[in-house]
């Protein structure tokens, strides 16, 4: 199986376009969830005994909620939950919760706290220990880049008989995969295993590999961790392993560099193509950019290996363009190292946010920091009192000079932890302020759950980049155009400062990931015209974090 996208403009018209939205709407958000002002006594006290609520089933929450607070009695007791949440956790090898127990008590100031349970070194092995594709890498090196293709296998989804009108017939997926630990552990790509880990899926289903030199068996295999976002999996079987692939560094691999793609396409085992890399940023996924290849990529590839001319993994294949030669992608084998510990654990891998939408600052052409251009009411910006035109300039202590950055950070961590963050207060270097955030669990379409929480005139700031204010107390659907954020739909659209408007339809599509408005308006690079406008957005992307 292979997964066919287009790039993400072209992607974007397509979700928009089929089919397009069954579920109409004209009523607007409510209210939104209100900040909290802990000067106040009932205030202060509410929280404070939401504190002690939470601490049981969410101690690392409720530590954070007691430093921001700024009650320090309150969060000594916390970090002295968490530490023995911690200690408990390392006992039960529960290393994902370990770590992150462990590198919230750092961030939130108790690092001694931590080290009375580990020291930084043995926990950072703790952690690491046993994770296939981290632990060891593989110093032989192959004759003939033909030769690598030993450590391939075919993947082969074998999903019973299905029915449709009336007729029966076997259904099957087939993708590549590559060894990366002697143990037989095996990456793939997430779409091709998806119907055996989807909840919603019923009926049979089993993994199967072939190995490259024996295609005619079929080996069990079983499903260890899923990635759907960076459309990663990770497999593992019970054979001798006759290859395993050592995983690179994005910094090995630039434009022009020439790569080698592995796989089946067409069910056609032991094919190799070769090319270069065509440019390494390509907003595709929602928290991160992935590699352009020409290299020929068909069905059947998806999950298998490229490969530098020293066999050493720089990507993941995972899709192509159908009709369009030499326009592939693969996934940046960073994503791959950030996902292994995770995806060894098992089960499937969650994505961090905190409830905000901005783009890369800039001064000029040097990229600075990242500018908050919207924050949900109630999330973790919110709360830590961060405020839209402040400036991200570091998270959980590491340099943040673009959106990209502070998406490769996020990317390091799960939710349910606590880092720190330095802002720029309004983009000024002379009012730097410190804060915690609190990582929550990434909402599948961030901006429906901004839509949701929000009033219209602040969500469509992070939907269309167009911020409004309401410009009559008898109609809610009247507004005026108070910002147009450069570079965003509104902008393209042709928005400007001080147009009216009125909101007509509100439609989503089924799966809430895309949103299409009719706007009534009289445009000034239009001539106040009276005109219609339907305004489209996808309701995820890179810029939410």
């Amino acid at each position: 199986m292979s997964k066919t996208v287009k790039s993400h403009a072209l992607l974007a018209a397509f979700a928009l376009s089929v089919c397009f939205f069954s579920c109409n709407t004209n009523k607007l958000p409510s209210r939104p969830e209100e900040n909290f002002d802990y000067t106040q006594k009932d205030v202060h006290d509410a929280e404070v005994k939401r504190i002690y609520e939470m601490l049981q089933k969410s101690p690392v929450e409720a530590l954070w909620r007691a430093k921001v607070l700024g009650d320090k009695n309150i969060s000594d007791e916390c970090a002295a939950f968490v530490r023995d949440g911690l200690s408990s956790r390392v006992e039960q090898k529960d290393y994902v919760e370990a770590w992150t127990f462990y590198n919230s008590l750092v961030s939130a100031g108790y690092e001694d706290f931590a080290v009375k349970v580990m020291d930084k070194s043995a926990m950072k092995n703790f952690y690491f220990d046993g994770v296939p594709g981290l632990s060891g890498k593989n110093l032989a090196r192959l004759e003939k880049i033909s030769d690598y293709i030993q450590g391939t296998v075919t993947v082969w989804v074998d999903l019973g008989i299905k029915v449709q009108n009336g007729m029966g017939y076997a259904a099957r997926v087939i993708g590549s995969g590559f060894f990366i630990d002697p143990r037989g552990y095996i990456v793939t790509n997430h779409h091709v295993i998806e119907e055996l880990v989807n909840p919603k899926s019923s009926g049979y289903g089993k993994v199967f590999i072939k190995m490259a030199e024996d295609s005619d068996q079929r080996i069990p295999a079983r499903v260890v961790g899923y990635d759907s976002v960076h459309d990663l999996a990770l497999l593992k079987t019970e054979i001798k392993v006759p290859y395993y692939f050592t995983l690179g560094s994005q910094s090995q691999l630039n434009v022009g560099s020439v790569i080698y793609a592995i796989g089946s396409p067409l069910g056609l085992e032991r094919t190799l193509t070769s090319g270069v890399v065509s440019s390494a940023d390509r907003k595709l996924f929602s928290t991160g950019s992935v590699v352009q290849i020409d290299a020929a990529v068909n069905s059947g590839n998806s999950g298998g290996p490229c490969i530098d001319k020293n066999g050493i993994v720089q990507g993941v294949v995972f899709a192509g363009i159908a009709s369009y030669q030499g326009l592939n992608f693969a996934i940046p084998v960073e994503y791959l190292k950030q996902d292994l510990p995770i995806l060894y654990r098992g089960g499937e891998r969650k994505f961090p946010w905190i409830g905000a939408y901005g783009r890369t600052a800039k001064a000029g052409r040097v990229n600075y920091g990242l500018e908050v251009q919207y924050i949900k009411p109630g999330s973790a910006m919110a709360r830590a009192g961060i405020k839209t035109g402040d400036v991200v300039v570091s998270l959980d202590g590491q340099k943040v000079s673009s959106l990209e950055n502070a998406q490769d950070i996020l990317r390091d961590h799960v939710p349910g932890s606590i880092i720190s963050c330095e802002y720029l207060e309004d983009g000024s270097y002379e009012a730097k302020k410190q804060c915690l955030l609190y990582l929550t669990e990434r909402p599948k379409n961030p901006g429906y759950a901004i839509y949701q929480g929000d009033m219209v005139q602040n969500s469509f700031v992070a939907i269309f980049g167009l911020e409004l204010t309401p410009s009559s107390t008898e109609s809610s659907k009247t507004y005026v155009v108070k910002r147009v954020i450069t570079g965003s739909a509104a902008d393209e659209n042709g928005f400007s400062e001080n147009d009216p408007l009125t909101i007509g339809r509100i439609q989503f599509n089924e799966d809430k990931s895309a949103i299409m408005v009719m706007f009534s308006t009289k445009n000034r690079r239009n001539g106040y015209l009276d005109i219609n406008v339907a305004m489209q957005a996808m309701l995820d992307s890179p810029y939410y974090f």
